[in-house]
């Protein structure tokens, strides 16, 4: 459960994924594990980085980080950090130490540049800027988080949305530092509503609630899923096991990107 996010996190909202999770027929191995109580974990992780020369603080407000983002700084690529904070004098350091507030913490990646195979889409290549990885407020990052439990856990696969492609090299970048081995990725179209934009409240009926509120059954809402994907036919309603044993990764291409029938 990814729950560093604590003005955003809520009890009942773990309750609700998981129970949601159950009724569809997935479930997991062994017992729930919470980022919140693996904070030691990610603190390693960032003194390591910090021991190696490999993190800087950086003072600067949301309107500045947009505003340095949206000039044009060569290959880095779009809205991406060019390192304002990393290139401050002894002076302006010592400025920003003085008025008291607190620094995040960022990586110095020297826009390297790390390159993947992706299973879905292929070969990628993508520049590392130097993106945060404890905030301001004291909590650890997204991206350092999701490093440090791939490693500590031993995955070997991560599939997830394509829209988290672009952030895979500054993942990569950062398992290569902590001498974490990398899994391989397979980043997949997510659903759409019928205008195109990703799948949310505004759609309308969206959650398995929703869609139980119409009178559809967890059964049918899996079924829905797996035929959109060509795992079953428009009128089948197979167990899970029985989409486990249809599904080959390796065969496995997802439809471009659309909007689920009936959504």
């Amino acid at each position: 459960m990814e729950d560093l996010d604590a003005g955003r996190v809520r009890a009942e909202h773990e309750a609700r994924q998981l129970a949601d999770l159950a009724a569809i027929g997935l479930d997991w191995d062994g017992e729930v594990v919470r980022q919140s109580a693996r904070t030691a974990l990610y603190a390693d992780a960032v003194a390591r980085l910090d021991a190696g020369g490999l993190v800087y603080p950086c003072w600067c407000t949301r309107r500045e980080i947009r505003e340095a983002a949206s000039a044009p700084h060569g290959e880095l690529p779009e809205g991406a950090y060019p390192g304002t904070c990393r290139r401050l004098g002894a002076a302006e350091r010592a400025e920003r130490e003085a008025s008291g507030r607190p620094p995040a913490l960022r990586v110095d990646a020297g826009a390297a540049r790390m390159a993947f195979e992706d299973r879905v889409h292929g070969a990628q290549e993508g520049l590392v800027d130097d993106f945060v990885v404890r905030r301001n407020d004291g909590a650890f990052a997204y991206n350092l988080a999701v490093v440090v439990d791939d490693g500590d856990q031993g995955v070997g696969e991560v599939v997830r949305g394509d829209d988290l492609l672009d952030s895979t090299p500054r993942q990569l970048w950062l398992a290569r530092r902590l001498g974490l081995p990398a899994p391989s990725f397979a980043h997949v179209p997510l659903v759409l509503g019928e205008d195109g934009a990703r799948l949310a409240k505004r759609h309308g009926a969206v959650t398995l609630e929703d869609r139980m509120a119409l009178g559809e059954t967890p059964d049918g809402v899996r079924a829905r899923l797996a035929a959109s994907v060509g795992l079953c036919g428009p009128d089948e309603r197979p167990a899970p096991g029985d989409l486990v044993a249809r599904f080959d990764p390796d065969a496995f291409r997802p439809p471009p990107a659309g909007p689920l029938p009936g959504l």
